[in-house]
Protein backbone atom coordinates (compact mmCIF):
# COMPACT_ATOMS: atom_id res chain seq x y z
CA UNK A 1 0.00 0.00 0.00
CA UNK A 2 0.91 3.78 -0.81
CA UNK A 3 1.19 6.55 0.86
CA UNK A 4 1.42 10.11 -1.06
CA UNK A 5 4.01 12.40 1.40
CA UNK A 6 4.01 15.63 0.96
CA UNK A 7 7.28 18.50 2.11
CA UNK A 8 7.31 21.59 4.38
CA UNK A 9 9.34 24.46 4.72
CA UNK A 10 12.99 23.66 4.23
CA UNK A 11 12.34 21.80 0.75
CA UNK A 12 12.76 25.25 -1.67
CA UNK A 13 15.56 25.96 -3.55
CA UNK A 14 16.11 27.98 -6.31
CA UNK A 15 15.08 26.46 -9.87
CA UNK A 16 12.36 24.69 -8.51
CA UNK A 17 9.64 23.35 -10.74
CA UNK A 18 11.83 24.71 -13.69
CA UNK A 19 12.18 21.54 -15.68
CA UNK A 20 8.58 20.55 -14.86
CA UNK A 21 7.24 23.35 -16.36
CA UNK A 22 9.64 23.28 -19.79
CA UNK A 23 8.30 19.67 -20.20
CA UNK A 24 4.72 19.89 -19.17
CA UNK A 25 1.44 22.25 -19.26
CA UNK A 26 -0.29 20.91 -16.74
CA UNK A 27 2.46 21.89 -14.38
CA UNK A 28 2.84 25.60 -15.98
CA UNK A 29 -0.61 25.78 -15.93
CA UNK A 30 -0.37 24.87 -11.74
CA UNK A 31 2.36 27.33 -11.61
CA UNK A 32 -0.01 30.29 -13.80
CA UNK A 33 -2.81 29.67 -11.42
CA UNK A 34 -0.57 30.47 -8.60
CA UNK A 35 0.36 33.53 -9.36
CA UNK A 36 -2.81 34.48 -10.52
CA UNK A 37 -4.42 33.48 -7.15
CA UNK A 38 -1.65 35.36 -5.25
CA UNK A 39 -1.56 38.38 -8.05
CA UNK A 40 2.84 37.79 -7.55
CA UNK A 41 5.13 36.81 -10.18
CA UNK A 42 5.81 33.68 -7.96
CA UNK A 43 7.51 31.30 -10.29
CA UNK A 44 9.95 33.83 -11.40
CA UNK A 45 11.16 33.71 -7.91
CA UNK A 46 10.93 30.04 -7.83
CA UNK A 47 12.79 29.81 -10.81
CA UNK A 48 15.58 32.19 -10.97
CA UNK A 49 15.77 33.85 -7.32
CA UNK A 50 17.11 35.46 -5.41
CA UNK A 51 17.13 32.84 -2.52
CA UNK A 52 16.22 35.22 -0.25
CA UNK A 53 12.77 36.00 -1.53
CA UNK A 54 12.15 31.99 -2.19
CA UNK A 55 12.95 31.59 1.43
CA UNK A 56 10.66 34.47 2.99
CA UNK A 57 8.07 32.54 4.48
CA UNK A 58 5.00 34.43 3.03
CA UNK A 59 6.53 32.63 -0.45
CA UNK A 60 8.11 29.70 0.61
CA UNK A 61 4.83 27.93 1.77
CA UNK A 62 2.91 28.85 -1.70
CA UNK A 63 6.02 27.69 -3.68
CA UNK A 64 6.68 24.55 -1.96
CA UNK A 65 2.69 23.54 -2.51
CA UNK A 66 2.99 24.89 -5.97
CA UNK A 67 5.88 22.55 -6.87
CA UNK A 68 3.86 19.62 -5.25
CA UNK A 69 0.96 19.77 -6.92
CA UNK A 70 2.77 20.98 -10.50
CA UNK A 71 4.07 17.29 -9.85
CA UNK A 72 0.42 15.82 -9.02
CA UNK A 73 -0.87 17.42 -11.71
CA UNK A 74 1.92 16.12 -14.11
CA UNK A 75 1.29 12.40 -12.63
CA UNK A 76 -2.29 11.99 -13.86
CA UNK A 77 -2.14 14.03 -16.88
CA UNK A 78 0.88 13.23 -18.68
CA UNK A 79 0.55 9.62 -17.14
CA UNK A 80 -2.50 8.59 -16.29
CA UNK A 81 -1.52 8.27 -12.43
CA UNK A 82 -4.11 9.62 -10.30
CA UNK A 83 -3.16 9.85 -5.88
CA UNK A 84 -6.37 9.06 -5.61
CA UNK A 85 -6.64 5.47 -7.23
CA UNK A 86 -3.51 4.53 -6.39
CA UNK A 87 -2.89 5.56 -2.55
CA UNK A 88 -4.49 4.83 0.48
CA UNK A 89 -3.54 8.05 2.41
CA UNK A 90 -1.71 11.24 2.21
CA UNK A 91 0.33 13.68 4.81
CA UNK A 92 2.19 16.68 5.11
CA UNK A 93 4.77 17.99 7.06
CA UNK A 94 3.43 21.28 9.02
CA UNK A 95 2.40 23.52 5.34
CA UNK A 96 2.90 20.27 3.64
CA UNK A 97 -0.38 19.05 5.12
CA UNK A 98 -1.94 21.80 3.18
CA UNK A 99 -0.16 20.44 -0.50
CA UNK A 100 -1.75 17.11 0.65
CA UNK A 101 -5.04 18.42 1.23
CA UNK A 102 -5.26 20.32 -2.28
CA UNK A 103 -3.66 17.23 -3.75
CA UNK A 104 -6.73 15.20 -2.81
CA UNK A 105 -9.36 17.86 -3.00
CA UNK A 106 -10.09 19.40 -0.17
CA UNK A 107 -9.17 22.66 -1.13
CA UNK A 108 -8.69 24.26 -4.61
CA UNK A 109 -5.36 25.32 -5.96
CA UNK A 110 -6.24 28.99 -5.65
CA UNK A 111 -7.22 29.12 -2.11
CA UNK A 112 -4.55 26.67 -0.57
CA UNK A 113 -1.89 29.46 -2.59
CA UNK A 114 -4.04 32.18 -0.60
CA UNK A 115 -3.85 30.34 2.48
CA UNK A 116 -0.40 30.04 2.75
CA UNK A 117 0.33 32.93 1.93
CA UNK A 118 -1.39 34.36 4.72
CA UNK A 119 -0.20 31.55 6.90
CA UNK A 120 3.23 32.47 6.36
CA UNK A 121 2.72 36.27 6.94
CA UNK A 122 0.85 35.35 9.68
CA UNK A 123 3.61 32.93 11.55
CA UNK A 124 6.45 35.80 10.94
CA UNK A 125 4.14 38.40 12.63
CA UNK A 126 3.24 36.94 15.38
CA UNK A 127 6.58 37.58 16.49
CA UNK A 128 8.67 40.32 16.15
CA UNK A 129 12.26 38.56 14.08
CA UNK A 130 15.06 38.35 16.86
CA UNK A 131 12.17 37.13 20.00
CA UNK A 132 12.05 33.54 19.07
CA UNK A 133 14.24 30.83 17.78
CA UNK A 134 14.40 27.08 17.20
CA UNK A 135 16.99 23.98 17.29
CA UNK A 136 17.12 20.85 16.23
CA UNK A 137 18.13 18.29 18.38
CA UNK A 138 20.09 15.19 16.95
CA UNK A 139 20.14 11.87 18.54
CA UNK A 140 17.48 12.99 20.60
CA UNK A 141 14.16 10.77 21.33
CA UNK A 142 11.27 13.03 22.50
CA UNK A 143 11.25 11.86 25.61
CA UNK A 144 15.19 13.58 26.31
CA UNK A 145 14.11 16.59 23.97
CA UNK A 146 11.18 17.57 26.22
CA UNK A 147 13.37 17.07 29.57
CA UNK A 148 15.47 19.70 27.73
CA UNK A 149 12.63 22.05 27.31
CA UNK A 150 11.32 22.18 30.01
CA UNK A 151 14.78 22.65 31.89
CA UNK A 152 15.78 25.14 29.49
CA UNK A 153 12.22 27.26 29.59
CA UNK A 154 13.17 29.27 32.45
CA UNK A 155 10.06 30.83 32.73
CA UNK A 156 9.94 31.46 29.00
CA UNK A 157 8.52 29.17 26.07
CA UNK A 158 10.69 26.48 25.16
CA UNK A 159 8.65 23.45 24.02
CA UNK A 160 8.62 20.44 21.41
CA UNK A 161 8.09 21.93 17.77
CA UNK A 162 8.67 18.64 15.89
CA UNK A 163 9.21 14.73 16.49
CA UNK A 164 10.50 14.48 13.38
CA UNK A 165 12.10 10.33 13.73
CA UNK A 166 13.84 8.42 16.44
CA UNK A 167 16.73 10.64 16.47
CA UNK A 168 15.99 14.53 15.60
CA UNK A 169 13.44 16.67 17.62
CA UNK A 170 13.25 20.18 17.21
CA UNK A 171 12.60 22.62 19.72
CA UNK A 172 10.83 26.47 19.25
CA UNK A 173 10.38 29.33 21.94
CA UNK A 174 12.00 32.23 23.07
CA UNK A 175 15.33 33.04 21.86
CA UNK A 176 17.05 33.05 24.76
CA UNK A 177 15.19 30.00 26.59
CA UNK A 178 16.49 28.07 22.96
CA UNK A 179 19.65 29.33 23.39
CA UNK A 180 19.99 27.84 26.49
CA UNK A 181 18.52 24.61 25.02
CA UNK A 182 21.76 24.36 22.71
CA UNK A 183 24.31 24.89 25.84
CA UNK A 184 22.56 21.65 27.95
CA UNK A 185 21.70 19.38 25.10
CA UNK A 186 24.30 17.26 26.11
CA UNK A 187 23.88 17.25 29.46
CA UNK A 188 20.22 15.62 28.26
CA UNK A 189 21.87 12.66 26.45
CA UNK A 190 21.28 14.72 22.99
CA UNK A 191 24.59 14.20 20.40
CA UNK A 192 24.20 17.74 19.86
CA UNK A 193 21.73 20.95 19.20
CA UNK A 194 22.22 22.99 15.97
CA UNK A 195 20.48 26.97 16.15
CA UNK A 196 17.88 26.84 12.92
CA UNK A 197 18.08 29.39 9.84
CA UNK A 198 14.65 30.18 10.88
CA UNK A 199 12.71 33.74 11.13
CA UNK A 200 9.82 32.85 13.53
CA UNK A 201 9.50 30.19 16.67
CA UNK A 202 7.06 28.13 14.53
CA UNK A 203 4.92 25.17 16.34
CA UNK A 204 5.07 26.28 19.46
CA UNK A 205 2.35 28.46 22.37
CA UNK A 206 3.82 31.83 20.92
CA UNK A 207 2.35 31.16 17.03
CA UNK A 208 -1.61 31.45 18.34
CA UNK A 209 -1.77 35.07 17.01
CA UNK A 210 -1.07 33.37 13.75
CA UNK A 211 -3.49 30.43 14.71
CA UNK A 212 -6.14 33.26 15.20
CA UNK A 213 -5.50 34.48 11.71
CA UNK A 214 -6.08 30.75 10.40
CA UNK A 215 -8.95 30.14 12.69
CA UNK A 216 -10.65 33.12 10.51
CA UNK A 217 -9.25 32.43 7.37
CA UNK A 218 -10.18 28.75 7.52
CA UNK A 219 -13.36 29.08 8.67
CA UNK A 220 -14.31 31.44 5.46
CA UNK A 221 -12.60 28.68 2.66
CA UNK A 222 -13.82 25.65 4.35
CA UNK A 223 -12.11 21.82 3.03
CA UNK A 224 -14.36 20.07 0.73
CA UNK A 225 -15.01 16.12 0.91
CA UNK A 226 -11.41 14.82 0.57
CA UNK A 227 -10.77 12.16 -2.22
CA UNK A 228 -8.09 10.60 0.16
CA UNK A 229 -8.13 10.51 3.85
CA UNK A 230 -5.16 12.53 5.62
CA UNK A 231 -2.79 12.13 8.26
CA UNK A 232 -3.28 14.94 10.83
CA UNK A 233 0.29 17.02 12.22
CA UNK A 234 -1.31 17.74 15.02
CA UNK A 235 -2.78 14.20 16.17
CA UNK A 236 -1.14 11.92 13.47
CA UNK A 237 -4.35 10.05 12.89
CA UNK A 238 -6.44 9.65 9.94
CA UNK A 239 -9.30 12.03 9.11
CA UNK A 240 -11.31 11.80 6.03
CA UNK A 241 -13.76 14.83 7.91
CA UNK A 242 -13.45 18.60 6.63
CA UNK A 243 -14.92 19.61 9.38
CA UNK A 244 -12.19 17.85 11.60
CA UNK A 245 -9.50 18.66 9.90
CA UNK A 246 -10.12 22.75 9.65
CA UNK A 247 -10.18 22.26 13.02
CA UNK A 248 -7.25 20.36 13.21
CA UNK A 249 -5.01 22.84 11.22
CA UNK A 250 -5.60 25.95 13.42
CA UNK A 251 -4.51 23.92 16.39
CA UNK A 252 -1.48 22.36 13.52
CA UNK A 253 -0.21 26.15 14.03
CA UNK A 254 1.04 25.94 17.62
CA UNK A 255 0.82 22.18 17.97
CA UNK A 256 3.72 19.66 16.88
CA UNK A 257 4.22 18.22 14.23
CA UNK A 258 4.12 14.58 15.01
CA UNK A 259 5.43 13.51 12.13
CA UNK A 260 7.18 10.14 13.73
CA UNK A 261 3.71 8.99 15.00
CA UNK A 262 2.19 9.65 12.02
CA UNK A 263 4.50 7.69 10.09
CA UNK A 264 4.65 4.53 12.95
CA UNK A 265 0.80 4.67 12.10
CA UNK A 266 0.86 4.30 8.33
CA UNK A 267 3.06 1.48 8.85
CA UNK A 268 0.38 -0.30 11.84
CA UNK A 269 -1.78 0.25 9.26
CA UNK A 270 -0.14 -2.41 6.15
CA UNK A 271 1.46 0.92 4.43
CA UNK A 272 4.84 -0.21 3.28
CA UNK A 273 5.82 2.29 0.06
CA UNK A 274 5.87 5.81 0.84
CA UNK A 275 6.18 8.70 -2.49
CA UNK A 276 7.24 11.89 -1.60
CA UNK A 277 5.65 14.47 -4.09
CA UNK A 278 8.58 17.34 -4.56
CA UNK A 279 11.08 16.68 -2.50
CA UNK A 280 14.00 15.05 -0.32
CA UNK A 281 13.47 16.03 2.85
CA UNK A 282 10.53 13.32 4.37
CA UNK A 283 11.47 10.32 3.16
CA UNK A 284 14.88 10.17 5.14
CA UNK A 285 12.72 10.44 7.88
CA UNK A 286 11.01 7.46 7.24
CA UNK A 287 13.43 5.28 6.37
CA UNK A 288 14.66 5.82 10.21
CA UNK A 289 10.97 5.55 11.40
CA UNK A 290 10.19 2.57 9.46
CA UNK A 291 13.50 0.70 7.66
CA UNK A 292 12.08 -1.62 6.15
CA UNK A 293 9.53 0.53 4.06
CA UNK A 294 10.57 1.86 0.56
CA UNK A 295 10.31 5.60 -0.09
CA UNK A 296 10.42 7.09 -3.39
CA UNK A 297 10.55 10.65 -4.23
CA UNK A 298 9.25 12.64 -7.09
CA UNK A 299 11.40 16.29 -8.41
CA UNK A 300 11.62 15.74 -12.39
CA UNK A 301 9.98 14.52 -15.15
CA UNK A 302 12.17 11.41 -14.94
CA UNK A 303 11.06 10.38 -11.25
CA UNK A 304 7.62 10.61 -12.27
CA UNK A 305 8.04 8.65 -15.26
CA UNK A 306 9.53 5.71 -13.52
CA UNK A 307 7.07 5.79 -10.99
CA UNK A 308 4.52 5.49 -13.13
CA UNK A 309 5.55 2.71 -14.52
CA UNK A 310 6.44 0.50 -11.43
CA UNK A 311 2.72 1.46 -9.86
Amino acid sequence: MIAFLFPGQGSQKVGMGTQLAEASAAAREVFQEVDDALSQKLFAIMKNGPEDQLTLTENAQPAIMAHSIAIARVMEHEFGVKLAQKGEAVAGHSLGEYSALAAVGAFSLADTARLLKLRGQAMQAAVPVGVGSMCALLGADLEKATALAEAAAQGEVCEVANDNDPGQVVLSGHTGAIERAVEMAREFGCKRAVPLPVSAPFHCSLMQPAADAMAQALAATPPAPMLLPVYSNFTATLTSDPATELDLLVRQVTGRVRWRESIMAMGDAGITHFVEVGGKVVGPMVRKILPDSTQTSLISMEDIEALAKDI
